[in-house]
């Protein structure tokens, strides 16, 4: 077996550890946690709807309701007990957690997400969203693992070490994303009981063939060390956290908050872990969706309210630890269902659905129009993609992780379009409040005309300049450069811009600074 092969099939070490009664997977320098600034202490996690969620049935758009009840009436919503967002768009009834996190204004909700040329199968739709592909094509290594790639070759020789002692990522379920694929090797390790792991022996023995054999025991050695580190690492931070929140279930009664629960307790306990992964099951309701006579109760009616209150209580508990502008998270779904029901009370395989992304730092937003419903669908119709989910996790890793956009379009070989997703929100960790409250930006002159200057501070690195609207929007890409460290200076040549509010946004490794400007 070429050694390459040996890694892409290597779950025989991919078993999941115990902590605080969720099933635990250690992806040791995976996903996306190399995507953002170095010594950041911020963090993504993200929600996996298995299965393909009803749409129309989690975020329903009430201007069309009358031509939903023609459609699909034996699963429709009462329009008297939708939870109302605005006039147009409202929550399944048995989301009251996620109304309240709405009306905080600490969620944002993306209409219409998919991919142009929707493919229905859940193997090949989920392996586009893993590996970042278009429809046409087949990719044998996720968008992620390309990214590492470029920044760690050679893995996993040497991790962990000094500067990255912790593990970057961290799935909590028994599945893991083939995201983090990479060419030569999968980025990802799964890892079982914290206990007992600290005790698997074969990391140490006598010199190795030069042989195929010799490799692949080589690897195994390379990998039981991590999980032996990491399992420590784990347990430790796992016994100094703590969760606040009140609003949790009791354990076992909502597998999606007992997963959102162990996240909290890992950041409350100082795992410097970048990305957690966490998984619900269940959304492939083809049949019995809902109870007969009772569109409120049934199958996705439980799952969407298992969603909210995970969702709600870890967002209370990081509130309460001070975390939550480091944490942002967001869902996903490998398809949506279709727009007429199917005679079963339920749904098949469809296109595009709502993604949510939710956090301190996040937009509070409804992002895309409703989906327009046509009276008469042609058979098998779904709910067509006006938003590639790539645009969409491609300025979460602009915007939160610094990574440039330049990066951001090789990553996902298409026409990338930038989202305002996230809003300005400063984190610190407490090894650099010195940068922080260091770096200064200031622009002028305020007003401006057709040239604006702006002098900041900076450690050094490559550095992305813009402006953005009220809305948090861009406007206007100014450019990318390398800094020098110390005090730096910019000018940027403005023309065609209408007058108004504006700010003029600097990103980088550690930084994600705005100041405001007003156009005449």
């Amino acid at each position: 077996m070429k050694r390459r092969d040996f890694l892409r099939s290597g779950s025989v070490l991919s078993l999941p550890i115990a902590l605080g009664g969720s099933n635990v997977g250690v992806l040791a320098q995976t996903q996306l946690g190399q995507l953002m600034p170095e010594n950041s202490d911020r963090i993504f996690v993200l929600i996996q709807q298995n299965g393909g969620n009803d749409g129309l049935n989690t975020i329903i758009p009430i201007d069309q309701y009358g031509t939903l009840t023609s459609l699909r009436s034996d699963i429709l919503v009462p329009e008297n007990q939708i939870l109302t967002l605005t006039e147009e768009t409202g929550m399944h009834p048995a989301m009251p957690g996620l109304k309240d996190v709405f009306d905080e204004g600490d969620l944002g909700i993306i209409q219409n997400v998919g991919y142009p040329n929707q493919n229905r199968s859940h193997f090949r739709s989920t392996d586009i969203w893993d590996t970042g592909s278009v429809a046409t094509e087949v990719l044998n290594n996720g968008w992620i693992g390309r990214y590492l790639d470029t920044r760690f070759p050679g893995f996993p020789e040497g991790y962990p070490n000094e500067e990255t002692p912790h593990p970057i990522a961290i799935t909590l379920g028994p599945t893991v994303s083939e995201t983090c694929q990479g060419i030569a090797a999968n980025f990802s390790l799964a890892i079982n009981d914290p206990t007992a792991l600290a005790n698997i022996p074969g990391t140490e023995g006598g010199e190795l063939p030069d042989l195929p054999y010799g490799y692949e025991l080589d690897f195994i050695r390379q990998v039981v060390a991590q999980t032996n580190i990491y399992a420590e690492i784990l347990s430790a931070t796992a016994e100094a956290g703590t969760n606040l929140s009140q609003l949790y279930p009791d354990p076992g009664q909502n597998p999606l908050a007992d997963q959102l629960k162990t996240v909290a307790q890992l950041i409350s306990g100082g795992l410097q872990t970048k990305i957690y992964v966490v998984n619900i099951n269940g959304f492939d309701t083809h049949a019995n969706q809902v109870d007969g006579g009772d569109a409120t109760t049934g199958i996705h009616a439980q799952l969407l309210a298992n969603l909210s209150e995970a969702i709600h209580a870890f967002m209370d508990d990081i509130r309460l630890q001070g975390n939550d502008q480091r944490v942002v998270g967001a869902t996903r779904s490998e398809f949506g269902r279709q727009i007429a029901s199917n005679g079963s009370l339920g749904t098949d395989h469809g296109d595009a659905a709502p993604l949510m992304v939710f956090g301190s730092c996040v937009q509070s937003q409804i992002l895309g129009d409703n989906p327009t419903i046509p009276n008469d669908p042609g058979p098998r119709s779904g709910v067509p993609a006006q938003i590639d989910f790539k645009d969409v996790f491609g300025s979460i890793l602009m915007d939160w992780f610094g990574v440039a956009e330049n990066e951001v379009s090789d990553l996902f070989s298409h026409d990338f379009q930038h989202m305002a997703l996230i809003d300005p929100c400063q984190t610190t960790t407490a090894d650099h409040l010195d940068i922080h409250d260091a770096f200064f930006i200031r622009a002028y002159p305020n007003p401006f005309f057709e040239e604006i200057t702006a002098e900041f501070n900076t450690e050094g690195g490559e550095l992305r300049m813009s402006l953005v609207n009220e809305s948090g929007q861009e406007v206007l890409y100014l450019g990318t450069s390398f800094f020098s460290p110390g005090k730096q200076q910019v000018s940027h040549q403005i023309s065609e811009l209408p007058a108004g509010h504006y700010y003029y946004r600097l990103q980088g490794r550690q930084i994600n600074k705005s100041i405001s400007l007003l156009h005449f």
